[in-house]
């Protein structure tokens, strides 16, 4: 996907009802607006979310695989929710997910993917000097599903879409000191130009870098 259908298409796009359900459930757990310990039933969502059944039941069970809601036989599904403690577990797991990313990306990278990231880096850059915040986020997020998509390696691709779909809900910070754009955009540059010097050991560095500032900057 070019980074022009990334902006354009939002979260859901064209997906089966089913999938967008599913985003919207997610969503509402990871924001709060479903609280942990909340009991959905088929016909509350079927009600609040304007379904029918068969999505309901699809939703509750990736919702289930994934660990945001439980299954208790004769009660009902309950909502689960993340802990503190599973949010900084995830952001963790990331980090180390990110830096291997970076290191396969660099050696597996293809013509067409490498003109992705440069399209989509000038983007930054413009955007950055725009100084528009939300356009900002979306691009470092397709910034960084160019390079899961480089490593050609599926578990782990699915792995960080994962964790980045579900912290971008978790601890979210409307504070952004006056720098942070260029800050940001500096720190991908690194990324970036480790990628056109062929430099997996530099890029993963950077990744490391950026990973652990990002962290501080969520959590300041």
């Amino acid at each position: 996907m070019s980074i022009i259908q990334y902006l354009e298409d939002g979260k859901t796009g064209n997906q089966p009802l089913s999938t967008n359900l599913y985003a919207e459930l997610q969503e509402d757990i990871l924001t709060g607006k479903l609280q942990p310990g909340e009991k959905l039933t088929e016909q509350k969502i079927c009600n609040e979310y304007k379904v029918s059944r068969i999505p309901v039941r699809e939703a509750l069970h990736q919702l289930e695989i994934d660990g945001l809601i439980e299954k208790i036989p004769n009660r009902g599904a309950f909502v689960l929710g993340l802990s503190a403690q599973d949010i900084q577990d995830m952001q963790l797991l990331r980090t180390s997910c990110e830096i291997q990313a970076v290191r396969w990306a660099i050696e597996r990278i293809t013509d067409e993917e490498r003109d992705e990231m440069d399209e989509t880096f000038e983007f930054m850059e413009f955007y950055t000097m725009k100084n528009d915040i939300n356009k900002m986020q979306s691009i470092n997020a397709a910034f960084h599903q160019i390079i899961y998509a480089a490593t050609h390696n599926r578990m782990l691709q699915q792995q960080l879409l994962s964790y980045q779909n579900y912290l971008k809900y978790c601890n979210p910070s409307n504070f952004y000191v006056p720098d942070y754009l260029s800050v940001v955009l500096e720190e991908h540059r690194a990324i970036y130009n480790a990628f056109i010097a062929e430099d997996v050991e530099g890029g993963a560095l950077a990744m490391a870098r950026h990973m652990e500032n990002a962290l501080d900057r969520k959590f300041k």
